[in-house]
């Protein structure tokens, strides 16, 4: 490294000290610094953003948003209003794998007359390996939702979700190449989020159509 960029990299230090303690996060990135290091499967991470999506049964995009957050329990409310404001109502039901699950998620979604279906990582395994999960449910919302699950209904319901949302998610990132952002910075990364999902469902408007 030449001496002037090694002077420079030096000068920046302060700024990106007060900015990560500010964020309270132990790392930021040297590129991007809105982006965060996202909790994948098997407690791996990746540096970036989280772009989530409600779809309906139709297959149409009517909701999107772009977060930083490193988990997604804290998204599935904000995702319901957000539908809210893009519908003009709330959504009559709710359906989501168990990365979206809080007894507090399940007590706002029942005050609000929506009818969830969103499990415990526990029941999860137990609706999809066949293993009745041992730990007890201590919330009421919990043993109820728990209960819902396991019903016939319930679980055919459950099911359905994967019918109605991955198939979307399919297309952004197999069709449209959406494995990762080519823009950086939170804004941006919204902007293109956003154009992603309206190309979608420009598409799917004229296959419904055609059809």
């Amino acid at each position: 490294m030449a001496v002037g960029e090694l002077t420079k990299a030096l000068a920046e230090l302060p700024r990106r000290l007060e900015r990560l303690n500010k964020s309270g996060l132990k790392k930021l990135s040297r590129t991007d610094e809105d982006a965060r290091f996202l909790r994948q499967r098997g407690d791996t991470f990746v540096l970036g953003y989280t772009g989530e999506i409600a779809v309906s049964d139709d297959h149409l995009i009517v909701a999107q948003r772009v977060t930083q957050n490193a988990t997604d329990n804290g998204s599935l409310l904000p995702m319901i209003d957000e539908v809210k404001q893009r519908c003009g109502a709330r959504p009559g039901a709710a359906l989501a794998d168990s990365g979206f699950f809080s007894v507090a998620n399940l007590e706002q979604m029942e005050q609000q007359n929506i009818d969830g279906y969103v499990p415990d990582s526990n029941l999860a395994c137990e609706l999809n390996l066949g293993r009745r999960c041992r730990l007890k449910a201590r919330a009421a919302s919990h043993r109820r939702m728990r209960a819902k699950l396991r019903s016939p209904a319930g679980q055919a319901a459950y099911a359905r979700r994967k019918a109605v949302v991955e198939p979307v998610f399919g297309v952004l990132k197999q069709q449209r190449g959406m494995r990762q952002f080519r823009t950086r910075g939170l804004e941006k990364v919204k902007g293109e989020f956003t154009l992603a999902t309206l190309a979608y469902n420009i598409t799917r408007l004229q296959a419904l159509m055609a059809a």
